[in-house]
């Protein structure tokens, strides 16, 4: 037989087979035609080793999108993309690198554990009207994962759940980063792009070190926090003079940790209720932080102290004028209590999502409840000092790539005695000039060391003479 007449012939068994499935679908009752299908299915099911599971890319009437799809496709972006032979490219969130995925109807393989397993894009159409109102696309896209059934217990269990949890990190790792503040109890947020590392931080290394693996021990620590039955969270309290870098070491936290950043004004919060809407509405993987909190409510029972103390003494206000447009401020302002704020910290709703750092700064630790910042509510007290020569060395670096200079000697000794803030030594580094010479910003440095190293020592001798001059009076009253 010819090759002319093998086409042809195979030709016609195709077409007298698709004459045979259009008369077979117009002509036989639909019953029937669904019960052969059924049956059929079987048939090549006990013959065919292979299952598929499909993963649709919407759900619940295309109203959202499957956050199992997502993670998948994030998944496999990063560990098949490479298979594939065409791929889709699109740019990333930061606008400055591409993120491939697979094409439609493309398939790649996996591995896990040993075991064979292939994914494949796929879409169909649907029938579905569009309109001003609904635009509904018409085609739904999907993800099909074939293995072998005998494999079944170990795909559908820890194969699924390691693609389902890779995928999720995948996401954080790639996500865009905010920085949210709150208007009274909603949250609104810009793009967290500040620039401080632990390498650039002006700080001790040893100290530097322990803040470093104290919060990769956290990021790592779910199951750890579930086993002991507590609240994947952890307390920091940073307190220090001004200038001592508070908040360039939240920066740094998040920046290491790939955290977003909540900014928590309690001024604008009303009551405990706003206080608590507001934690609920935080993501996991976030740094909720609220700035010199000794100043921003007043949160030790002071104001109820004065009240008892005025009204023992008998105090009353003389204008009732005056009494009655303070008792309305007062209405005015925040109703956060202290309880509402420890309840926000390790109460029952601080349970609700999971890994979260919460961070207090303040300049005067001392003004704080004890209650307040107690072990287990903020586990880690970290005291931002002035600036030493160790943490000199790094704002040099930072500022005028010195390693050395024949001035550090002489500098390292002036730091013995002075008390200087990064931040004032930050300004002294800054160049000057276009040129930007060093020396010269050494030489200022210097200078301001040697002033800050006398208004030392002039501060203590005013001290002593204040002593002093006490324990005179007090000799006095004793000889009367």
């Amino acid at each position: 037989m010819t090759p002319q007449n093998m086409f042809a012939n195979l030709g016609s068994i195709l077409a007298s087979l698709m004459f045979i499935r259009a008369m077979f679908q117009q002509y036989f009752p639909h019953q029937l035609q669904n019960f052969l299908e059924k049956y059929s299915q079987r048939v090549m099911a006990f013959f065919y080793p292979y299952i598929q599971i499909r993963f649709n890319e919407f759900t619940g009437e295309r109203l959202t999108r499957s956050e199992a799809y997502s993670a998948i496709e994030n998944y496999l972006s990063s560990t098949t993309s490479m298979q594939a032979k065409r791929l889709k490219a699109e740019i990333g969130k930061n606008n400055q690198s591409l993120v491939l995925s697979m094409d439609d109807h493309e398939e790649v393989g996996d591995e896990f554990k040993g075991v064979r397993l292939w994914w494949a894009s796929g879409k169909h159409g649907v029938r579905a009207q569009t309109t001003l109102f609904n635009p509904v696309p018409d085609e739904k896209r999907h993800y099909r994962l074939t293995f072998h059934k005998k494999y079944r217990d170990l795909i559908i269990g820890p194969y699924l759940s390691h693609v389902l949890k890779e995928g999720k990190a995948i996401k954080v790792k790639n996500r865009q980063r905010k920085l949210y503040t709150n208007y009274g109890s909603y949250w609104s947020h810009v793009v967290f792009e500040h620039p401080a590392t632990f390498q650039t931080l002006a700080m001790e290394p040893e100290k530097k070190q322990e803040i470093i693996d104290d919060l990769n021990a956290f990021s790592k620590a779910e199951e750890f926090y579930a086993r002991i039955g507590r609240a994947w969270k952890r307390g920091y309290l940073l307190y220090g003079p001004p200038g001592t870098g508070k908040s360039t070491m939240i920066a740094a936290m998040a920046n290491h940790l790939g955290y977003d950043i909540y900014d928590l004004e309690l001024t604008a919060v009303r009551d405990n209720t706003e206080l608590r809407r507001l934690l609920i509405e935080t993501s996991s993987k976030s740094i909720i932080v609220i700035e010199d909190i000794d100043c921003s409510l007043d949160l030790t029972g002071q104001r109820r102290k004065k009240k008892k103390e005025k009204k023992e003494s008998g105090e009353e206000e003389k204008e009732p004028k005056k009494k009655e447009e303070k008792e309305e401020n007062e209405n005015k302002s925040s109703q956060v209590t202290l309880s509402g704020l420890l309840n926000f910290i390790d109460g029952l709703w601080s349970a609700c999502g999971g890994e979260r750092l919460i961070v207090f700064t303040t300049n005067y630790v001392e003004k704080l409840d004890p209650a307040l910042i107690r072990k287990g509510r903020m586990d880690k007290h970290i005291e931002l000092s002035f600036c030493k020569f160790e943490a000199f060395k790094v704002l040099a670096k930072n500022y005028h790539k010195l390693e050395c200079h024949h001035l550090f000697p002489k500098i390292s000794e002036l730091f013995e005695d002075a008390d200087m803030t990064p931040a004032d030594v930050a300004e002294h580094l800054m160049p000057k000039s276009i040129s930007g010479d060093a020396t010269l910003c050494l030489e200022s440095l210097i200078q301001g060391l040697e002033k800050a190293i006398e208004e030392v020592k002039l501060k203590a001798e005013v001290e002593a003479k204040k002593i002093e001059e006490s324990a005179k009076n007090e000799a006095k009253e004793e000889d009367k």
